[in-house]
């Protein structure tokens, strides 16, 4: 006869507990250490933007008297009126043309950023200042200051014109500068003064925008978007 026996005791296990790995400590050194890199290299480029733009030069001639006086573009607003920024510039060309320091202007810049083209604003803004039709040159397919030096050396070529005046804001004559450099013409810049004061914020902004266009140039532009005149 079998004899009555307990029952078993089934043991419950304890949940097992999720472990998380963390990441080995050579992987979070690699990463910091990229991280690190990455940035000491940009501060270095950018370095050496602030340090192009500070001796980019700003004429290679000692003349007073040029052949032509080039106003480089800037967009109109969006309804095809001048900017303030590109009134100043027209109307720094207009004083410099009654001056005396060149008897034409050369308005270059295309429809780079809207539908209007630079140019062609400028010389109803020009001609709106007494300028005659005789004196202004317009170049209208220009997309940036590479092509604004390039193809404002072809209508001089064209001419026989070996010298000219660059009228443009303060802000962007040392990188027009460092471009019209590399071209096989007497030159120097001018800048135009705005037409009524500017805040610090305005001149930050503007000089930090130049400063990443001279990087752009510095280490790619110069070399893709060569232009021969």
């Amino acid at each position: 006869m079998a004899h009555n026996q307990p029952p078993r005791q089934v043991r419950r296990q304890a949940p097992r507990r999720r472990s998380y790995s963390r990441p080995a400590p050579r992987r979070r050194n690699w990463f910091r250490r990229s991280a690190l890199a990455a940035s000491a290299l940009l501060f270095a480029l950018l370095g050496w933007a602030v340090i192009a733009r500070h001796f980019a030069p700003s004429s290679n001639t000692t003349l007073s008297r040029f052949d032509a006086i080039i106003v480089l573009g800037y967009p109109a607003d969006a309804d095809g009126n001048p900017s303030p920024t590109q009134l100043a510039r027209v109307t720094e060309a207009v004083h410099e043309y009654e001056r005396g320091v060149a008897p034409r202007l050369i308005l270059t810049g295309g429809a780079a950023h809207n539908r209007f083209i630079e140019a062609r604003v400028m010389e109803k803004t020009a001609h709106a200042q007494g300028i005659p039709e005789s004196a202004i040159f317009v170049e209208p397919e220009a997309t940036d200051t590479i092509q604004n030096a390039c193809y404002s050396v072809r209508i001089m070529n064209a001419h026989g014109w070996r010298s000219a005046e660059v009228v443009s804001s303060a802000s962007h004559l040392p990188r027009a500068g460092l471009i019209f450099n590399r071209l096989p013409f007497e030159w120097r810049t001018h800048a135009a003064p705005p037409l009524a004061p500017e805040s610090p914020a305005h001149h930050t902004v503007a000089a930090s925008v130049e400063t990443l266009k001279t990087l752009r140039y510095l280490i790619w532009a110069r070399w893709a978007d060569h232009c021969e005149p």
